[in-house]
């Protein structure tokens, strides 16, 4: 072998090293930044306008405002843990009782797993990636998620999700859903409307909180059930042996943890804004 070729070789391997570690340590650094600053758009925002449309029309404006979790309806948060990730507050990323429970449904039905994705999950889809079903993108939204908990705390991952989320054509996050969908803030919004919005989340360029299908008006009933069932309804209400789902069945501190938000807030220590 030439001295030339002997050379080259582990030039080549270092390259190759140093390639591998640059692509696994950007993830870290996108995670780290959106720890201390709001991001201005996400790719799923600029993928959007590019995608064919049947009808042949443009795509809609974008409309994005960043709203503070301390100015979120609390409303809205409560559902959508509820619908979304009830175990939120417990897990780390990944709620290994849910993937269980998908798997053994497919076993039962002969279908395809249902989605088990958590809130963690969601947002670095949204965040980071782009909608799809393919293994490259599960496995890089794996990927975020394990460096979004190692890095972020609960109430910026809630606050980011609920920003960045698609919530109809066009429309990410609370406050832009809000103005799309009713003409009014978020901060207006009604129990009832939180509910709508939080429906829409599995299609929400397919559903309209304002006229819902059968499948959403389901849903919402069941969202509603579900609330009371976490510990959401109203303080007199008791709950009853087998009236709730056993996976709904617990308590989520959300008033404790935008109470903690707003105290680092305040003493200089909270997420930058």
């Amino acid at each position: 072998m030439s001295k030339s070729a002997r050379g080259a070789s582990p030039r080549w391997w270092r390259w190759l090293v140093f390639t591998v570690l640059s692509l696994a340590a950007l993830p870290i650094i996108e995670v780290t930044a959106v720890r201390f600053f709001d991001p201005p758009i996400t790719p799923l925002m600029l993928l959007r306008p590019l995608e064919s449309r049947p009808d042949g029309h443009p795509a809609p404006a974008r409309r994005y405002t960043w709203l503070p979790l301390a100015r979120m309806p609390r409303d809205f948060l409560k559902f959508v843990l509820v619908a979304e990730d009830q175990r939120f507050f417990q897990h780390h990323g990944f709620d290994w009782r849910e993937i269980r429970a998908a798997q053994k449904q497919a076993e039962r039905t002969g279908q395809e797993p249902r989605g088990a994705s958590t809130i963690t999950m969601q947002c670095a889809r949204s965040l980071f990636l782009w909608e799809g079903r393919s293994w490259i993108r599960k496995g890089l939204e794996a990927y975020y998620a394990f460096w979004m908990e190692a890095l972020l705390p609960k109430h910026r991952i809630l606050e980011l999700y609920a920003n960045v989320i698609e919530m109809g054509e066009g429309v990410y996050g609370i406050e832009a859903a809000a103005r799309a969908h009713y003409g009014i803030a978020a901060r207006e919004l009604t129990r009832d409307q939180c509910a709508a919005l939080a429906a829409i989340l599995p299609n929400p360029r397919g559903w309209d909180p304002r006229s819902p299908t059968p499948r959403l008006a389901a849903r919402l009933a069941g969202h509603q059930r579900r609330r009371i069932c976490a510990g959401f309804g109203g303080s007199g209400f008791r709950r009853s042996r087998g009236a709730c789902h056993p996976l709904v069945a617990l308590r989520i501190p959300i008033t404790r943890v935008v109470a903690r938000w707003r105290r680092r807030r305040r003493s200089g220590r909270g997420v930058a804004m």
